[in-house]
């Protein structure tokens, strides 16, 4: 049988957005949040991240801990960098280190040229039209997207991101999954059933940036 995981959103923003599930936001203006971003580091970067995270919890929860103190209530100020407000501030962050330092590793994840290719169907336009979520500009769903460039096994999911320029804050977003009820990007992240991913990055007219990881059991590409 197959399943297809829970789908939520990890957004940075400007506004509330009204999704339901909390997001932190990232006070900054779009143009600006692209700049100087190299879209394809980006994306290998995320890569080596997610499989940094997967394979070695405990690393994460180390570099988490040392974000504590750049924390004032609601909002993380780090030194050089625009204000980040969250929802749940340090509760967030010191729950998800509490679960990296229990949680076992799990295998890396191989990468898929067709998945990250359904992960641009995504990407490129909805960053043009300045949209979010996991339901594209043409109405197309994530199973709908990945199906266009081959056959997944087992298990499916996304995550989608808006706002951060590095992997790290990327996939520790992910982690941390501030606001976001049951924590499902980082169930995602996690999930030992996932054996591939592919990555896309690239600006949004709303958000400044976006990245999505699309996940899989198993993929055979057309």
């Amino acid at each position: 049988m197959r399943e297809r995981v829970t789908l939520r959103r990890a957004l940075l923003g400007l506004v509330s957005l009204g999704l339901g599930a909390a997001a932190a936001f990232l006070w900054i203006e779009p143009a600006q949040a692209a700049r100087d971003v190299d879209f394809t580091a980006l994306e290998k970067g995320i890569v080596e991240e997610v499989n940094l995270a997967r394979t070695n919890p405990g690393a994460y929860a180390s570099w988490l801990k040392g974000q504590r103190k750049y924390y004032r209530g609601t909002q993380l100020r780090r030194p050089g960098e625009v204000t980040v407000r969250t929802k749940e501030g340090l509760a967030a962050l010191d729950e998800a280190i509490r679960w990296l330092e229990k949680h076992r590793p799990v295998g890396a994840l191989g990468t898929s040229r067709g998945l990250s290719l359904a992960a641009r169907d995504l990407i490129a336009p909805q960053g043009a039209s300045g949209g979010f979520g996991h339901t594209g500009p043409d109405g197309s769903t994530p199973s709908e997207r990945i199906e266009r460039h081959g056959q997944w096994d087992s298990v499916i999911g996304e995550n989608v991101a808006y706002g951060q320029r590095t992997a790290r804050d990327v996939v520790a977003a992910f982690i941390v999954d501030d606001g976001v009820p049951g924590r499902g990007h980082r169930t995602n992240l996690f999930n030992a059933a996932f054996h591939v991913m592919g990555v896309d990055c690239g600006p949004h007219s709303t958000y400044g940036t976006t990245c999505a990881i699309t996940f899989a059991g198993g993929f055979r590409e057309n």
